[in-house]
């Protein structure tokens, strides 16, 4: 920023307006004044003649404008002063040249508060000032300015300030005024004031009164601080953070109610577990951050010592889990009885392992319900809750967890599938195309449903396998009874449709006999019978046990993977003559689609 307005004064390019923006506390008005001072900068010996970033001494003006009552700098808050008619008074006031500075200097702070109809009142103005006048807009929130306003403005983004920039400030200030305050009470005023040196200098104003510490009496240390801000003892919230990864919860829940009891907010605490969860992730992945000199060397030696015995995985989960407990803390209507199920959750959840390790575990010889733990600190295992989250109850099942790893769930048995109608290139020379084959004959219902999947009639396919329910079947002959949901009309042109599928007459009998269960509905019960048996399998209920409230949805069978280097074992090729294989379930699957299309997926 200073380098692109110390070369604007030096070509005498200068913009007609820029806007400020950033969060609060940044300096962004202040900012402002030492432009328009930079602008109307002048001496008494009249040396300086025009703008200029090089202010070694007061000027004419300066005095006046960083108080904020100098004639021709015009500070004006658009939060209270937002609407047409003020933007008027601008428009109308601005033709004058200026009446002791070099420019007349307009401020507009919060000037995202401005209505639409203000907005559109300056542009003109805003584009084409006259050459005395210049802009000056301040706003924390840049998105709301319409971008009509922004194209017509240089921008500068002032960022937060570190936090060690905030401490040295702090401690100039506190020496200045007498007061003897901790490095640790300023790095926590710092950290607390997250980048804004408006609020890091209200929170020692605050501190120091808190502190009764006038200047040459008494001092201001971090024990106060923290109980002015409502926070924990750091080190109280790692000891806190460290039972949580052992999965200790009553010691947990003792030292979250031992900090309540001491005046700590519910959220604050969960808020400083999530920073410190971040922290130590940072740490894992960056070990430089510990050496930030805002931290304490308590903080640096447990931070680095947490970031090695704690996984990824374990503080992404932990980091998920106190961003959801701040919500809940916050509509709760009573927030330590929420922020203690929140610790519950978190220390149940230390040591919970990956399926991918799950099964790992339990296919490993010897392994059993105290497998390895899921990247918590050692000792890891929820106490007070008879075993650990890991331990899941699979214990006393008669079946030992290196006989469930060898064996494989099996899938449901399935032969051939319907043949797909396409041509498939077989590489071998082709004689002359033979006159199309009759149409076989069709010896099972199941035969007619797989044609109708195989010709791609899927509303036939679905009325004979949903709607109907087998009395007898013939060749061009089938009696059926209806659901009792469906009406006669519903089929009336099933006949029709029978014999555009196969090329022949059909005689359709509806019968008053209940006749098979539809076959949709045999389908369904043999997938539940299938479900039942996967269910009853040692190895899934082991891994039930270890994932609580953790549900089988569904129940695929596993597709063996060719041997690498091996081709793929061709199929055999179906004999013409004979009619088109079926599988128990049709040639949709158990999936409601054609077997060709669920190979593709």
């Amino acid at each position: 920023m200073v380098r692109t307005i110390s070369n604007a004064f030096e070509t005498g390019r200068i913009p007609q307006a820029w806007i400020l923006t950033g969060v609060r506390g940044v300096g962004k008005t202040t900012t402002a004044r030492i432009l328009a001072r930079a602008l109307n900068y002048a001496l008494p010996d009249g040396s300086v003649t025009g703008p200029t970033i090089h202010m070694p001494s007061l000027g004419l003006h300066c005095t006046a404008i960083m108080e904020s009552r100098h004639f021709d700098v015009i500070e004006m808050d658009a939060a209270s002063h937002n609407g047409v008619d003020d933007i008027r008074q601008i428009n109308d006031a601005i033709r004058y040249a200026p009446v002791s500075a070099r420019y007349k200097v307009y401020i507009l702070d919060e000037v995202h508060m401005l209505s639409t109809a203000a907005f559109n009142a300056v542009l003109k103005t805003l584009e084409e000032p006259p050459p005395h006048a210049k802009f000056v807009f301040a706003t924390t929130e840049i998105r709301k300015v319409p971008v009509t306003v922004l194209s017509r403005c240089q921008r500068f983004d002032l960022r937060r300030l570190d936090a060690d920039l905030l401490v040295g400030h702090l401690g100039g200030i506190a020496a200045r005024e007498g007061v003897t305050i901790e490095p640790a009470a300023l790095a926590l005023i710092a950290r607390a004031a997250e980048g804004s040196v408006r609020d890091a200098l209200s929170l020692l104003d605050q501190a120091i009164a808190h502190a009764g510490a006038a200047a040459g009496a008494g001092s201001v240390d971090a024990a106060g601080v923290r109980a002015m801000l409502g926070l924990a003892d750091r080190s109280r919230v790692i000891d806190l953070f460290e039972t949580l990864m052992r999965g200790d919860i009553a010691a947990a829940l003792t030292e979250l109610r031992d900090q309540y009891d001491s005046g700590a907010d519910p959220a604050t605490v969960l808020e400083d577990l999530a920073e410190l969860t971040h922290f130590v992730t940072r740490v894992k992945v960056v070990p430089s951050v510990a050496d930030d000199p805002a931290l304490s060397e308590a903080e640096r030696t447990r931070g680095r010592a947490l970031a090695t015995a704690l996984s990824m995985r374990v503080l992404s989960r932990t980091w998920q889990m106190l961003l959801k407990g701040l919500g809940e803390v916050a509509a709760a209507s009573k927030p330590i009885a929420a922020a203690e199920m929140v610790l519950v959750r978190i220390a149940y959840a230390a040591d919970l392992p990956t399926p991918d390790e799950v099964i790992r575990s339990l296919g490993a010889p010897g392994s059993g319900p105290g497998g390895p733990t899921g990247g918590g600190l050692p000792g890891a295992g929820p106490s007070g809750a008879g075993a650990s989250s890991l331990g899941g109850g699979a214990e006393g099942r008669g079946a030992p967890a290196g006989a469930l790893g060898a064996r494989a769930m099996r899938p449901p048995l399935r032969t051939a599938t319907a043949a797909d109608p396409r041509p498939v290139a077989t590489g071998r020379p082709v004689a002359a195309q033979p006159a199309a084959p009759a149409m076989p004959t069709l010896a099972r219902f199941e035969d007619l449903i797989a044609l109708a999947a195989a010709r791609r009639d899927i509303q036939l396919k679905t009325v004979l396998e949903r709607d109907v329910r087998l009395v007898r079947f013939e060749d061009g002959h089938l009696e059926i009874a209806l659901e009792p949901d469906v009406s006669k009309a519903a089929i009336g042109d099933l006949s029709r449709r029978l014999g555009d599928l196969t090329g022949r007459r059909w005689i359709v009998v509806v019968s008053s006999a209940p006749g098979q269960p539809t076959v949709r509905s045999q389908q369904q019960a043999r997938e539940a019978e299938v479900k039942r048996g996967v269910l009853a399998d040692p190895l899934v209920q082991q891994v039930l046990a270890r994932f609580p409230g953790a549900k089988v949805m569904d129940v695929r069978p596993r597709v063996a993977e060719p041997a690498a280097g091996l081709p793929p074992v061709p199929e055999p090729e179906d004999d013409p003559g004979e009619p088109p294989p079926v599988d128990d379930e049709g040639a949709f699957g158990a999936h409601g689609y054609p077997d060709d299309i669920d190979d593709d997926f």
